[in-house]
């Protein structure tokens, strides 16, 4: 199969396609032949915007048919395909022509912008929901029902998640606490931590210095460790209790804290329904101090 060159991004994402499709192509199916000759000559860009169901669209298959092919080449789906080809975009496009790139696809028509956050979300909460197994979700949520504090970190935009557990752990009847700092300053938060405790972190792909010097004193001090990544996790699979899969943007359309809020809610409600009678006391108390502070309206 003679797959044509096309794209205006850089080659490795690219090339990982176009080699999966020429490796692959004899099992392919005949359907999946029609996507994949489609992936392989359109532009990286509209690729990276597009969702399963438009892909099926334009190459006169289906959405399903996108999702299978993608599988049977290699990829976890659709968003894996988007998160390499958007690492050579970003590598070879400044954060300005990125977003006028962003612009120029999205346009004015309101009715595609409200279905492309729509599509994109969902392609990274259907993924999250496959990639994460029964038994890693069981681990995590073991190591937090067991755990004397939980430390939740997060930086930058990651801090919405770790602080959205921090603060509804302690809602729970459970001690928690947040932390976002880096550099020096991150030491203080670090200095506490102790045997029996655990560490929920919140990072997507890139490898900060302090996650590896956090990973290192949580297993120093004989604290447990859950990771909430996307890329991370071969990286720090070894080290950490429990890896927990939640996809990033690869467009930029849907925010990043997206995935690590409701893979947060989901280890929550698992906590909430292993010890329900300390958390409606807990329920019971906060309304009781809100009622309070804020007293009704006379």
């Amino acid at each position: 199969m003679d797959v044509p060159e096309a794209g205006s991004v850089g080659p490795g994402g690219l090339a990982r396609l176009r080699t999966a499709i020429r490796d692959l192509w004899e099992e392919l199916s005949t359907s999946e032949r029609t996507v994949a000759q489609y992936l392989a000559s359109a532009p990286a860009e509209q690729i990276m915007f597009a969702s399963a169901q438009q892909l099926g669209t334009a190459s006169g298959t289906s959405n399903a048919t996108v999702v299978r092919t993608l599988q049977h080449l290699g990829y976890a789906g659709l968003p894996a395909l988007k998160r390499e080809l958007a690492a050579d975009f970003t590598a070879s496009q400044a954060p300005e022509v990125r977003l006028k790139q962003r612009i120029s696809h999205v346009g004015q028509d309101l009715e595609s912008i409200w279905g492309d956050v729509f599509d994109e979300a969902q392609e990274r909460i259907e993924q999250a929901r496959r990639l994460t197994g029964t038994k890693s979700f069981e681990r995590a949520v073991e190591a937090l029902a067991s755990a004397r504090e939980v430390l939740c970190y997060g930086v930058a935009a990651c801090e919405f998640g770790a602080r959205h557990l921090a603060l509804s752990l302690g809602r729970l009847g459970r001690r928690a606490r947040f932390s976002g700092a880096t550099g020096f300053a991150f030491a203080d938060d670090l200095l506490p931590l102790a045997q029996g405790d655990a560490v929920v972190v919140f990072q997507p792909a890139r490898h900060l210095h302090e996650l590896t010097v956090l990973v290192e004193r949580a297993r120093a001090v004989g604290a447990t460790t859950v990771l909430v990544t996307d890329e991370l996790g071969e990286t720090f699979g070894d080290r950490v209790d429990a890896v927990l899969t939640a996809p990033h943007t690869p467009t930029g359309n849907t925010n990043e804290s997206l995935t690590g809020l409701l893979v947060a809610d989901a280890l929550l409600l698992a906590l909430t329904t292993l010890d329900e009678t300390r958390a409606v006391e807990h329920s019971h108390q906060l309304t009781a101090l809100r009622e309070r502070l804020v007293p009704p309206h006379r």
